[in-house]
């Protein structure tokens, strides 16, 4: 008979550690593949909609380009030669197939490829977009931040009535109190235009402040609402109160464990803030007199210009699409559970908000105050 083989302490710590692999390796693409094929099909579902908007519409390339004088043989040639003469499953399949190897199709009065129209247009809306984000991480940040550790004085209620008045305000008229004071009564920043980052990055900014600063004012007051209620909740947990009677500082607390454990609901404001910030680039666009892709829309809906439309909206969608993943990817990272695992499960990693496996906070502080040994610590302002 086979003795039976004893387990020791080398090959338990092996079959821990492979546990925990297969754990990761389990629990971590889940949630991946489930944000890859929701983007997908969003995708593929927009781009339906996008074709067919241009597929249903009465607008005829062959009258528009050749005019009234077009003959039915004229107009039969144009349109085979846009493929408008084979069934619509067909051109949808066609476009959409095109689309996705970068050939969004060719403009029909001024025959340029919608890619190299959308190339030219694009970076001035990313570049727009990302500085207002930036702009709004900051304001709302600090904001929240500050409304959070003054709760209920008087710069949490200044600052709740500020984020509730900006919440009302739309993007254009924001724009144009700034054009009024600081470009026309102040003449330190241009009313409009536009200068390319990788030409004069300063001049960029000097031109870009503007729009961005109007832009950003909406999602600012988001974040800060939504970070000021996570941190109000989460500066009330135990191990906020455990790490402070530990003698851990403010700042280390509020950065290194709070703010980490509270940010999720602020970033995900960020995933629905693109799409508002790129919607209101079209008016914004048009008072900054700024060339971008939004204004490249507006145009050729004014033209009929079909082609064109259905590459910047595909474009905008992808846009949207491509800054949702990185927000759930950052959420994903910064929420253990949302990757399928139990937190006291992963092997060495930290716990949400800062804290350690089994607990314990760093320099060996407890959870709510407890003390090694089974002491409790006083709660800030409680008996002991």
């Amino acid at each position: 008979m086979t003795a039976p083989v004893l387990a020791g302490p080398g090959r338990t710590a092996r079959l821990a550690r492979g546990g925990s692999v297969r754990r990761r390796l389990a629990g971590t693409p889940r949630p991946l593949g489930r944000l890859l094929v929701t983007t997908a099909t969003v995708f593929v579902l927009a781009s339906l909609l996008t074709f067919a908007l241009g597929a249903l519409s009465d607008a005829n390339p062959a009258a528009a380009v050749l005019g009234d004088q077009a003959t039915p043989a004229d107009i039969a040639r144009m349109e085979a030669q846009f493929g408008l003469d084979q069934p619509l499953y067909l051109q949808y399949l066609s476009w959409l197939g095109h689309a996705l190897t970068g050939g969004l199709g060719v403009s029909w009065f001024t025959g340029v490829p919608v890619a190299d129209s959308v190339a030219q247009a694009l970076p001035v809306d990313l570049s727009i977009a990302g500085l207002a984000l930036l702009l709004a991480v900051l304001i709302g940040g600090g904001a929240g931040i500050a409304a959070a550790l003054n709760s209920g004085g008087r710069i949490d209620r200044a600052i709740t009535l500020i984020c509730s008045v900006l919440a009302t305000l739309p993007p254009f008229l924001i724009g144009i109190v700034l054009i009024v004071v600081f470009a026309v009564q102040l003449g330190a920043l241009p009313t409009g235009g536009y200068v390319p980052l990788g030409q004069s990055p300063g001049e960029w900014l000097r031109y870009a402040v503007l729009p961005a600063f109007a832009l950003s004012l909406d999602a600012a007051a988001s974040i800060a609402r939504q970070l000021r209620t996570s941190l109000v909740g989460a500066l009330r947990e135990n191990y906020v109160t455990g790490a402070e009677m530990r003698g851990f500082s403010a700042r280390r607390v509020l950065f290194g464990h709070v703010l980490r454990n509270a940010a999720g609901p602020a970033l995900s404001v960020l995933g629905v803030s693109v799409p508002v910030i790129l919607g209101g680039a079209v008016v914004t666009e048009k008072i900054f007199n700024l060339p971008g892709i939004a204004q490249l829309s507006l145009q050729s809906a004014e033209q009929h210009d079909i082609p064109v439309i259905q590459g910047t909206l595909l474009v905008t969608v992808a846009v949207v699409l491509v800054a949702n993943i990185g927000v759930n990817a950052a959420l994903t990272a910064l929420n253990p559970a949302a990757r399928g695992q139990s937190p006291r499960g992963r092997s060495g990693g930290a716990q949400p908000g800062g804290a350690l496996p089994g607990g314990a906070l760093p320099g060996g502080a407890q959870p709510g105050g407890a003390q090694p040994g089974g002491a409790r610590s006083p709660r800030k302002g409680g008996a002991s």
